[in-house]
């Protein structure tokens, strides 16, 4: 993954005639701070990703609304894409479901620097295939009230990049349909819901019954069921 990022860097950013070092600044100070930042409840919240492997390419986001209610959205590219334009596609994708749900205020999270910094305007675009990109975002970024982005690391992301990585892995079914895929939660293991039907036609008095008439026990009875039975048969008598 670092090998894939140092060559995708090195791809948009040429050496030539018309080289300018990146204007970005990188304080250490930073790095070890943890930064507590009181979140208003009236805002959504959103999570993007993208995943780029051998088998495809695949883009993860969730929408959350301020009660909780989770929108997942997944999507398999077919089209050409480095590891920031499959970010940006995921970033777009949950920012027009904000838009669809007429989101007034929205908080953006994603675990691609890049991507949080250059939507922030802190850091310049200049790779040609990420210039659309930006440019849209920003201008989706108009139609909301509030929109803020934050840089999250990856751990934080887990539900978007299993998201993302669930489409990229998929082979393309072609016409058949695949329903939506449902996550149960079972709190027991799966052979204690094991139920084993006995077919028995006979009267729950039944094996009283017989015991007051012959004195016989069922063949399948057990210590304790034979006690039960003995009682239950003084109790009836």
């Amino acid at each position: 993954m670092k090998a894939q990022a140092l060559v995708d860097h090195l791809a948009e950013n040429p050496v030539d005639d018309e080289y300018q070092p990146l204007s970005a600044y990188f304080p250490d100070e930073e790095v070890n701070s943890v930064e507590v930042i009181l979140e208003d409840t009236n805002s959504w919240k959103m999570f993007f990703d993208g995943d780029v492997n051998a088998k495809g390419v695949g883009i993860g986001a969730i929408l959350i609304s301020p009660t909780s209610q989770h929108y997942p959205a997944t999507a398999r590219l077919w089209f050409f894409c480095t590891n920031n334009t499959a970010e940006y596609e995921a970033c777009i994708m949950v920012m027009n479901m904000a838009v669809d749900q007429d989101v007034e205020e929205l908080l953006i999270m994603g675990d691609s620097d890049l991507i949080i910094r250059q939507a922030q305007g802190e850091w310049e675009t200049r790779d040609i295939k990420l210039i659309p990109y930006r440019q849209h975002v920003e201008d989706l970024s108009k139609r909301f009230k509030f929109v803020e982005f934050r840089y999250i690391p990856r751990f934080h992301n887990e539900l978007a990049d299993a998201l993302a990585t669930l489409a990229s892995m998929l082979p393309y079914p072609g016409n058949i349909h695949i329903d939506p895929v449902e996550i149960q939660i079972r709190e027991r293991h799966g052979y204690c819901n094991t139920v084993e039907l006995e077919i028995d036609i006979q009267r729950w008095y039944h094996d009283i019954k017989r015991f007051l008439k012959t004195k016989e026990y069922p063949e399948q009875a057990n210590g304790d069921q034979k006690r039960t039975i003995r009682r239950l048969a003084v109790v009836s008598s």
